[in-house]
């Protein structure tokens, strides 16, 4: 697993009782909706959630006949309405022509929790294996190791198109400043290892596409207009797409997940068909939810 569960016992979740809470969320969300969706299934809905609604995993929605919604519309989110207006103008403004790929950074250590002495993050194998599968189809290298530092990723921040973060994610607001969130990277000495949502917010973001390919990066701060976390933190940086995940998702149908994603990417500059078809993909190896829908795109599709 990437995420926080490292100290705790890992995500187990129950089928039978998650399938019944998507039903029951398909018919509260959807049904009343049905018949203003698209019958294309390559049209894009867009949800702009409230509250804690933000967390709900809207692709693994079930009607009836038990069809997920993913497999009948291209899926995307924002926090709020003048979200998209403001990833739109960003959108015009990408001037990244490079990718930056890390993986699986040599771990920072964290307490489990305030006041107990800090434990190494747990080193995660299919992040390095996804992180150098992705680097070779947007033909660049793999930072990973002790090299997948915060200095690293600042220094190759200006000129990214693509950034690529396949590690762990973390969930505490780390500075007490009311921004929670955190990225793993790697320690260099100088610092922790730990990029939080406080530090991105005084980032310049040139890239068109951020990925989080973490645990629980879209969770955060619950408020009125979403969730305040590192989603919001990228954007506010000037991203105008960011893919997040909502839970703590499984190694290895991520890294398939990923990978299917620029395929479909380099086919169709649509991120959210390419997330779409990625996800189809993955459920035909990996049926379960808890497997492909956490992923989720927010801000711009193109």
């Amino acid at each position: 697993m990437r995420g926080r569960g490292i100290f705790e016992s890992s995500y187990k979740p129950n089928p039978s009782l998650a399938k019944q809470r998507f039903q029951k969320l398909h018919e509260i969300l959807i049904n009343p909706i049905a018949d203003l969706l698209p019958k294309n299934p390559d049209e894009r809905v867009t949800f702009i959630p409230q509250s804690s609604l933000f967390l709900v995993p809207f692709t693994a929605l079930q009607d009836e006949q038990g069809k997920y919604l993913i497999e009948k519309h291209t899926i995307l989110t924002a926090p709020a309405i003048q979200v998209l207006d403001l990833t739109r103008q960003q959108r015009q403004r990408v001037s990244g022509n490079q990718a930056l790929v890390m993986g699986n950074p040599t771990m920072p250590s964290v307490a489990p929790k305030i006041g107990e002495t800090p434990q190494q993050l747990t080193p995660l194998p299919g992040a390095e294996k996804e992180a150098k599968d992705i680097a070779q189809l947007l033909n660049t290298k793999a930072i990973i190791g002790k090299d997948a530092t915060k200095a690293a990723f600042i220094q190759k921040l200006p000129q990214a198109r693509f950034i690529h973060l396949a590690t762990h994610g973390l969930l505490d607001d780390f500075k007490g400043l009311g921004v929670p969130g955190a990225v793993a990277l790697a320690p260099d000495g100088k610092d922790n290892g730990l990029l939080t949502a406080n530090e991105i917010l005084d980032l310049k973001i040139n890239a068109e596409l951020v990925v989080l390919s973490a645990c629980d990066t879209a969770q955060g701060k619950l408020t009125g207009d979403g969730v305040i976390g590192l989603s919001r933190a990228l954007i506010s940086a000037g991203a105008p797409s960011v893919i997040v995940t909502l839970w703590s998702i499984p190694d290895s149908p991520s890294a398939l997940l990923m990978g299917e994603f620029y395929r479909q990417l380099q086919k169709n500059p649509d991120k959210a068909q390419a997330l779409r078809q990625a996800m189809l993909v993955t459920m035909k190896q990996h049926p379960n939810p808890s497997a492909w829908a956490a992923f989720t795109l927010i801000g711009e599709a193109k």
